[in-house]
């Protein structure tokens, strides 16, 4: 059991619209408020999908280097960009979001049905994201959506190596219509699945935020939370920022008496060289 807890804050998703939930952070500026916001309170990786303009989802290359500038200017997060973008997104310009060097990036282990879609992640993707990561520098991590992901995950260490920085981290996604529920129950069901020397995080999408989040750290997991996965902070009562949300889980963590860590031990947990252009 590790002594710190590392959080992560998923701010936006590709999921909600602005429209339908105006806290939800989608332009340069209001990323890079919430970012600021988040590391106060305890957040030291941001998870990042990004918007365009019209507060669509998009993974337009200049955007997103746009924005993963912008977040570096103003915080020392550790930038991780998603791979996954929307359910509608190809798989090239999935591969092309590495080209704005993120420190760090997601990796999905698998296809899942994602409520009435079908996210796509066939083995050949994985793979050439796994080693376009190695190659780049770029500290993946690894999302599972369901039991038989891990064992995915197995494979393709045993097959390409291990990823960039040595160390394997792994979020397991938990509640989504379609994967594993988000329950004390599945948790527990992965953790002897995980390899060797790794860690994990859980997030729980939707009510099952709070039960995941406490049967992470009772297992000593660490915990990702934003309004990609949660955008109710109790019953009745809408998720007011990110915030709101990263500091609820920095204070489950001091209750499990591990603290959040700070981004430079977030950093070497995860095997991420300090970057020469944080602040």
């Amino acid at each position: 059991m590790t002594h710190g807890t590392l959080l992560t804050v998923a701010p936006t998703g590709a999921e909600s619209a602005k429209a339908d939930v105006p806290a939800l952070p989608v332009t340069v500026e209001e990323v890079v408020a919430t970012a600021r916001d988040c590391e106060r309170v305890g957040a030291a990786v941001i998870h990042l999908h990004v918007r365009d303009a019209d507060t669509r989802p998009t993974l337009d290359l200049g955007r997103v280097r746009e924005v993963v500038a912008a977040v570096r200017e103003n915080t020392d997060l550790i930038v991780q960009l998603s791979t996954g973008g929307a359910v509608t997104d190809p798989f090239d310009a999935r591969l092309a979001v590495l080209d704005a060097e993120p420190d760090a990036a997601s990796l999905t282990l698998g296809t899942v049905n994602f409520g009435r879609d079908v996210f796509s992640n066939p083995w050949d993707l994985i793979v050439e994201l796994h080693t376009q990561m190695q190659q780049r520098g770029i500290v993946p991590e690894y999302e599972v959506f369901d039991l038989g992901q891990l064992a995915t995950l197995a494979r393709l260490l045993d097959r390409h190596g291990l990823p960039h920085g040595g160390h394997v981290h792994v979020d397991l996604v938990m509640g989504v219509p379609g994967g594993m529920p988000g329950t004390a129950q599945a948790l527990t069901a992965c953790l002897p699945l995980l390899p060797p020397g790794a860690t994990f995080a859980a997030t729980g999408v939707g009510r099952t935020s709070l039960p995941v989040m406490l049967a992470a750290l009772s297992a000593g997991g660490h915990l990702r939370v934003g309004m990609e996965d949660t955008l109710t902070y109790a019953p009745g009562e809408p998720v007011r920022d990110n915030a709101q949300l990263v500091a609820r889980a920095a204070g489950l963590a001091r209750i499990a008496q591990r603290p959040p860590m700070s981004t430079d031990e977030a950093r070497d947990l995860l095997g991420i060289k300090p970057m020469e252009t944080a602040r």
